[in-house]
């Protein structure tokens, strides 16, 4: 079965995109403080620097549905498949909990544990091993229930029931006695959207032609019910938006969707781009794009490598500004910052972001080629 090229392009992109956001989290002056969604206190460069990656996350936890779907697919086993995706989510939350949190906070402690998108993934391929085997309409008939309906949680009264649950549908933060554990990234939304990845695999797989219909009009579907659902502004998101003193921000105020958890509206607008972009891909020819296929053939690896990049880049920074080793804090959620310390500026960032680019590609390229070569070396799907 030949591989999909558009998919690999345009999971390349977003996590180009994603670098970006951490890049600002770690770097931005005020980053750990200011949120750059917030109208009151933003301006329109860094609102969209921040909006603009709300798109990865949903991307990426999708097209592993989709993957997931194609890979069973093609080994045609359903034993194997369960077996891969067990052993696969197992990892990967290992990954998020282990490796990843170093990378983030650099807290030999470990005193905050994270769940985000890595584990979010490997709970959601935990779960979809039970779905396998079964049509891809039940996926995709779970996923969409989950997608339109799990927002009326909201009106769960306050009970232990709700306070038990909240894990699957909120965000939530649980004392672990000295440590913290923080569910970003609650289990059921984003397993709805893992489950329509699965769900819409096959049509993934239909000749380019078709391919090229399906996405164009997921993407003016998926766009078109975000836009009058926001424009009801009754159901579809936990905060409406409202006309503002600048007609700019109005529009600003429409669009800024809530990503934790993600509302239906903030799922509809990121999978319709999402769609955009695989219809864009396909129609400019995914072979004209090596440069982005190369980071997304090899997405995990890039994950991993691109905290441990940003933070050099860091400590540099910060070395260079006058700090010592000594200033650095890595046990209170500072992501390994000094204290008080005033950061760089936007325009900074983004020449930061730039490089941190330049180090990963080849570097992802190597790993690419690698894999390629040795198809043989079953461990390498792992990674």
């Amino acid at each position: 079965m030949k591989r999909i090229t558009s998919i690999d392009v345009v999971r390349g992109i977003v996590m180009l995109i994603m670098a970006l956001d951490h890049t600002r989290d770690f770097l931005l002056q005020n980053a750990l403080t200011q949120n750059p969604t917030d109208l009151s206190n933003t301006y329109p460069a860094l609102f969209f620097t921040r909006w603009i990656t709300h798109l990865c996350a949903p991307t990426f936890v999708f097209l592993s549905g989709v993957s997931a779907y194609i890979s069973a697919k093609r080994q045609n086993n359903i034993n194997e498949s369960r077996k891969f995706l067990l052993t696969r989510g197992i990892w990967l939350i290992f990954l998020e909990f282990s490796i990843v949190s170093f990378g983030i906070w650099s807290d030999i402690g470990f005193h905050t544990l994270l769940f985000q998108v890595i584990a979010a993934i490997g709970v959601g391929f935990l779960l979809l091993s039970l779905l396998v085997g079964k049509s891809h309409k039940i996926a995709l008939g779970i996923g969409s229930f989950i997608m339109v309906f799990y927002g009326l949680f909201a009106l769960v009264p306050e009970s232990g029931l709700r306070n038990t649950l909240s894990p699957l549908f909120v965000l939530t933060v649980l004392p672990l006695g000295e440590r913290l554990l923080i569910l970003a990234y609650p289990i059921l939304p984003w397993w709805s959207i893992m489950l329509l990845g699965y769900g819409l695999g096959e049509y993934f797989l239909v000749e380019k032609p078709n391919r090229i219909r399906f996405f164009m009009k997921m993407a003016g579907g998926f766009l078109i019910a975000f836009v009058v659902l926001r424009l009801i502004n009754i159901y579809g998101d936990p905060v409406a938006w409202s006309v503002q003193t600048k007609p700019f921000f109005t529009f600003l105020s429409f669009i800024n969707v809530s990503k934790n958890a993600p509302s239906l509206d903030f799922t509809l607008c990121m999978l319709g781009i999402a769609f955009a972009l695989l219809w864009l891909t396909e129609m400019y020819g995914a072979d004209k794009l090596k440069f982005f296929k190369v980071f997304g053939s090899v997405p995990l690896f890039y994950y991993l490598i691109h905290w441990y990049v940003i933070r050099t880049f860091l400590i540099v920074i910060f070395l260079t500004k006058g700090y010592h080793w000594g200033d650095f804090v890595f046990n209170e959620q500072t992501l390994g910052r000094p204290k008080n310390d005033d950061g760089i500026t936007l325009p900074q960032v983004y020449l930061a972001w730039f490089n941190v680019i330049l180090i990963m590609y080849p570097i992802s390229k190597w790993y690419s080629n690698y894999k390629s070569q040795h198809p043989e070396k079953t461990w390498l799907r792992y990674l």
